[in-house]
C-alpha cells in the first residue's frame, strides 16, 4: 500500500503573511479579515501573522517575492479584487498576477495562494467577499495551513 502524506488543519507552528492590493480596498479587507479569522480559529497567534498592504494585485507577485524572501514565512496569502470596467484591463492585471504569484511559488519554494478575485460586477465581488458565496479569503486561508503543514511534513520547509 503506498504511504499517504495528507496536510493537517493545524496553523500552530506556522507563520503566514498576507500581501493585500489596496485598489478596490473595502472589498479586499473583507478577504483579509475571513483569512485572518480562520488562521486564528486553526491556531496561529498574532506573532505569527502578518499584512502588507501594495499599491494594486499587479504589484502582489512582487509584494509575494519579497515576503517569501525574508525566509520568516512557511505560507504568503495574495488578496486582491479587480472589477471588470469598459476595458478588458481587470483581465490583463488578473491574468499577470496569476502568473506571477504562480512563478513566485515555483522559485521559492514557499506555498504561495492565489486570493485575487477578478469579478465582472461589484455585486458579484460581494456575494465571493462576505456574500452567500461565502468568503475566498476563509478557502485561501485554509488551502495555506494546509500547504504549510504539508511543506514541513515533505521536509522542505
Amino acid at each position: 500500500m503506498a504511504r499517504e502524506i495528507r496536510p493537517g488543519h493545524d496553523a500552530r507552528g506556522h507563520r503566514y503573511c498576507l500581501v493585500a492590493a489596496r485598489f478596490n480596498e473595502a472589498y479586499v479587507q473583507r478577504l483579509v479579515a475571513a483569512a485572518l479569522e480562520v488562521l486564528r480559529s486553526r491556531g496561529a497567534g498574532e506573532e505569527d501573522l502578518e499584512v502588507w498592504w501594495v499599491p494594486g494585485s499587479f504589484e502582489l507577485p512582487l509584494g509575494c517575492r519579497w515576503a517569501a524572501a525574508t525566509g520568516r514565512f512557511d505560507a504568503v496569502l495574495a488578496f486582491g479584487v479587480l472589477i471588470r470596467g469598459e476595458t478588458e484591463h481587470f483581465r490583463l492585471v488578473a491574468e499577470a498576477s496569476s502568473q506571477g504569484l504562480s512563478q513566485v511559488a515555483l522559485e521559492t519554494g514557499v506555498p504561495v495562494l492565489n486570493g485575487v478575485l477578478a469579478a465582472q460586477h461589484s455585486d458579484q465581488a460581494a456575494e465571493r467577499t462576505g456574500g452567500t458565496l461565502g468568503n475566498r479569503g476563509a478557502e485561501v486561508a485554509l488551502a495555506a495551513v494546509q500547504m504549510a503543514d504539508l511543506r514541513r511534513r515533505a521536509g522542505t520547509a
